[in-house]
């Protein structure tokens, strides 16, 4: 077997060789910008790079195992956004998207955090949070050699996954670490090469600010993804620990934690071109796959997603506008449902702008020539091999994407049968025991999904999501009781007699002895209709989907080595998988196309241009309009303006969110919040011409904190520096 590690040397060496090669006096940046470097293996090339773009730390700044350093500010916010520590007692700082579940959480109509706000004046009213937690990353381990023992090249597959899992299971148990700490092993460039991450998960985080959502979500679904944006996205919170600063559950007893490193935060703004750097957990790209796969996404897969999440939104929209109770409840899922239906369109139009798929096509010629040059014969079939495994799986990817949307996703009730099904499976399969362990967490799960749920709002996207799959999805996975039905009456008919539709009726459901319970689940209206769609999901689809993408990931993995093979002198950095991750980049705007070009940066001003009274995109509270004509900036405004968002260079993805942007000093200068609707699109292929990230200048946090919501308490405890002077 031919390691990974030799082809990452081997291609950091020629890129390392060819980086220096272009320190002239004039460089070309947009050859060392992108990428999600792994923060433990900066040293050389990206150090290089990073320089060149104007940073003044080194890589052990960056990471260092014996040393504090800025990854000790880093954490994993809730398990799927960012957030960084800025202050010597454990205050943390995120999206306000990112925090606002918790908000909702904390909210009813009487005290409505959502609308209003929330700020502690003392350590005293922050408010605790069950099921929130903040990991930090303590060590990072290249454990590829540990991972890949036992395994040879005339296994199959299966085998040899089955070997990798129980290896990784090998790794974490013998790992040193602390008895507090945790570890777990992600792979990277497509399976070729395994890492290690050991953790530290503070799981006693409260609750601290967040400013109403007129500024932490102003512009709401209109402005997602767009720019100019005018939005305050950031959400204060504290992390709590025992005694030794170690982590523990929630505690009156508890004392705010004491981090290894906490971010300096600067006054100084940022310039066109000045460095930034984003610190992160991006969640997932998809940067090396075949044309035919992207083509697949763009032209198939994602048009199907945006139809029903579109159907969904527009009828969760119609009952929000006229009930505050449904608001409230909805607000949260109809912001997670919008995010990304509105990013799967940006992601088609920014891969036709630059002709992503050509331009993967091109490349694909030219790796075909020089594998024939070289006579490579491993690699002489696999863009044709990729060819014929992704016209096999695209009807099974098409159905799966619609059960997930529909079945699983956006009808709720249709999830709540999902569960349901699971437990009668539980009970097939392993018994009383196994049912009773399923009921109870799915009865546990239950008071969170009811709390939030409407059937009103629910039967219409039930009637016409179900008819839009049994139309729209291949024919072959649609059950028997969704052909030639009327929907509406179907969609009556449930409502109106399934148990599912209440937290009580469910929970009466499910009471009883397991053959109890199993005769009448089958008896109910909404598990019967459910149940056809969960057994063709898992008896058909599923085993399919999975035995196809196997074999196309063993592809990919293959592939993968194969392009650092024949390219060894271009910049390969791993997939993002929610591991820690450093990319860098610099201030800039950008014209998206002909006769239109965007500046750098937002002020206050636009907030106002956009103010609709009543509005609830665009509303704008009264203090916030009194600031502004008062020119009350303090401390923290800019020639006599107040900068709200700033444009950057930098790469990143779903997982950033809440990401702090640094200067060249390490500095927190801006908070990462969203990407532009035609950079969308770098999850599948980065172009440094029209990707940009959008952040909320650090100045118009501190702004708000300060004279908004006069919570000068945490702006005391916060370290303000002005670097540029």
């Amino acid at each position: 077997m031919r390691y990974f590690k030799f082809y990452v040397a081997l291609a950091i060496l020629f890129t390392s060789l060819n980086s220096i090669a272009q320190v002239s006096e004039k460089v070309d940046t947009r050859k060392i910008q992108g990428g999600m470097w792994v923060p433990s293996l900066l040293e050389g090339m990206n150090e290089q790079e990073m320089q060149l773009l104007g940073s003044k730390m080194t890589a052990k700044d960056i990471y260092d195992v014996n040393n504090s350093s800025l990854k000790d500010a880093i954490a994993h916010f809730g398990g799927g956004c960012t957030s960084e520590i800025i202050s010597p007692n454990g205050l943390l700082l995120t999206n306000h998207h990112c925090g606002y579940g918790v908000i909702q959480s904390h909210s009813s109509v009487d005290h409505d955090y959502l609308k209003d706000g929330f700020w502690a004046m003392s350590y005293e009213e922050e408010l605790p949070n069950e099921s929130l937690s903040a990991t930090f990353i303590k060590r990072i381990d290249d454990v590829t050699t540990q991972v890949f023992e036992g395994i040879s090249d005339d296994m199959d597959e299966a085998e040899k996954m089955k070997i990798v899992n129980q290896n990784i299971l090998k790794v974490n148990k013998e790992v040193q670490k602390e008895e507090w700490q945790d570890s777990y092993v992600r792979s990277f460039y497509k399976g070729n090469q395994y890492l290690l991450f050991v953790t530290e998960e503070y799981t006693d985080v409260r609750l601290v600010g967040a400013p109403p959502t007129s500024i932490g979500k102003f512009g709401a679904d209109t402005d997602n993804w767009m720019w100019p944006r005018h939005t305050g996205d950031f959400s204060m919170f504290r992390v709590y620990a025992d005694a030794n600063n170690r982590p523990a559950k929630y505690s009156k007893d508890n004392v705010p934690y004491k981090p290894a490193h906490y971010l300096p935060i600067s006054l100084d703004g940022v310039e066109e071109r000045d460095f930034t750097m984003v610190f992160g957990f991006p969640g997932r790209t998809n940067e090396y796959l075949p044309a035919i796969a992207v083509d697949q996404i763009v032209n198939v897969l994602n048009p199907a997603k945006i139809e029903v999440r579109d159907n969904a939104l527009k009828i969760i929209d119609s009952y929000m506008r006229k009930d505050a109770d449904i608001k409230i409840k909805y607000a949260s899922k109809f912001a997670s449902t919008a995010n990304y239906w509105k990013k799967w369109i940006g992601e088609n139009q920014g891969i036709h702008q630059t002709k992503a798929i050509d331009i993967k096509k091109a490349e694909e010629v030219e790796f075909s020539k020089i594998v024939a040059e070289k006579d490579l014969v491993g690699y002489s079939t696999l863009l044709s091999d990729f060819e014929k495994l992704y016209k096999e799986i695209e009807s099974v990817s098409l159905a799966r994407d619609y059960w997930i949307e529909i079945a699983y996703r956006n009808v709720e009730l249709l999830g709540v049968t999902f569960r349901v099904y699971q437990l009668e499976q539980a009970y097939l399969k392993g018994g009383e025991q196994a049912f009773e362990s399923t009921r109870q967490n799915i009865l546990g799960g239950f008071e969170g999904t009811y709390k939030n749920y409407s059937a009103t709002v629910d039967k219409p996207v039930f009637e016409k999501l179900v008819a839009l799959y049994a139309e729209k999805t291949p024919a072959e996975f649609v059950p028997a009781n969704m052909k030639n039905v009327n929907y509406t009456k179907l969609a009556n008919d449930i409502y109106a007699t399934s148990k599912l539709t209440s937290l009580k009726g469910a929970t009466d459901l499910l009471s009883g002895k397991a053959e109890d319970v199993i005769k009448k689940i089958n008896a109910d209206k909404a598990y019967k209709f459910g149940k056809e769609l969960h057994s063709i999901f898992y008896n058909q689809l599923e085993p399919k989907f999975q035995a196809l993408n196997l074999q196309i990931e063993a592809l990919q993995k293959e592939y993968m080595k194969a392009l650092m093979e024949v390219f060894p002198n271009k910049r390969f950095f791993p997939d993002a998988n929610s591991t820690l991750r450093v990319n860098y980049g610099m201030a800039q705007g950008y014209s998206p196309k002909d006769g239109v070009t965007y500046t750098t940066k937002t002020y206050l001003k636009g907030v106002m241009e956009k103010y609709v009274p009543g509005d609830y995109e665009f509303d704008v509270p009264q203090k916030l309009q009194d600031l502004y004509h008062a020119k009350d900036y303090g401390q923290y405004g800019e020639n006599g303006k107040m900068p709200v968002n700033v444009l950057s260079t930098n790469h990143m993805t779903g997982g950033n969110s809440g990401s702090p942007i640094v200067d060249g000093n390490g500095n927190l200068i801006g908070l990462a919040f969203d990407t532009t609707w035609e950079g969308t699109m770098s999850d599948l292929y980065f172009d440094a011409d029209i990707v940009r990230s959008i952040m909320v200048d650090i100045r118009y946090v501190l702004f708000i904190i300060d004279k908004y919501a006069g919570a000068k308490n945490l702006i005391e405890e916060m370290t303000l520096v002005h670097p540029k002077k």
